[in-house]
């Protein structure tokens, strides 16, 4: 199957995913288990991976101006609150939420594709790509912003408590170079980044999922697949947005 091929299939179920739900209590229901397994399950992963992080990105910082008398001190706190909402907490943890509720998303509906249950689902009058796929992609575009900026929060923290904490910067330098030239703007283009980057991961890994065909060995393959196409889109949507709306 060639690109154009998939970006067909692709639109098509999307177009039959986002119909009227069957019955509203049910979709609820689906979603609050959706938003728990895919955002509060991720949320450890995350929490981890932004403190280190943002240690990481001032600890760098903080020694190349320490190793220079030209350059003021609070650089560390603004750098590094720069770093942590232009990339870090949007395009870094999009990337590795890619591989772990990507993978998640495709070989769930991978193993119920190859175990007949979709046909099941369809055989019953019921549109499977609304029962199934609709609950998981409104659950990541409901819960990843918070994801997000959770993520803000504590990498910016393990960057303040890090630098602070050795003495490399004064608890006043930091803090001010976090504030300085801080605009709201800044949030709503991250804030953007993350609701594409939501919808784009949880749309193709749901697509590469549902269209499994084979057996186990197809499983995994769909979840692999999922997991490089969500990359791929990320990093090209990143550009794209980027240059939309900071240029």
């Amino acid at each position: 199957m060639n690109l154009f091929e998939h970006i067909g299939l692709y639109a098509l179920l999307l177009r039959k995913t986002f119909t009227r739900p069957i019955k509203f209590s049910l979709f609820r229901r689906q979603l609050v288990h959706e938003i728990d397994q895919i955002g509060i399950g991720s949320l450890p992963l995350v929490g981890i991976i932004s403190v280190f992080m943002g240690a990481v990105i001032s600890l760098q910082f903080a020694a190349d101006i320490m190793s220079s008398q030209l350059i003021p001190k609070y650089t560390v706190g603004y750098a590094s609150r720069q770093s942590i909402i232009y990339e870090f907490s949007t395009t870094v943890v999009a990337l590795i939420l890619a591989g772990k509720v990507g993978s998640s998303i495709a070989s769930e509906l991978g193993t119920m594709r190859i175990t007949e249950q979709i046909d099941a689902l369809e055989i019953m009058g019921i549109n499977s790509r609304s029962f199934l796929i609709l609950p998981k992609i409104m659950g990541f575009l409901f819960i990843n912003p918070f994801l997000v900026m959770i993520s803000m929060v504590l990498g910016i923290s393990g960057a303040y408590f890090t630098v602070v904490a050795t003495g490399m910067i004064a608890h006043e330098d930091f803090m001010y170079g976090v504030q300085m030239d801080f605009k709201t703007f800044d949030v709503i283009y991250a804030m953007v980044k993350t609701v594409v980057f939501a919808f784009l991961i949880s749309s193709i890994s749901a697509y590469m999922g549902y269209n499994t065909s084979g057996g186990s060995l197809e499983v995994g393959k769909s979840s692999t697949q999922a997991v490089v196409y969500s990359i791929f889109s990320i990093l090209a949507s990143n550009l794209v947005i980027t240059y939309l709306m900071l240029l």
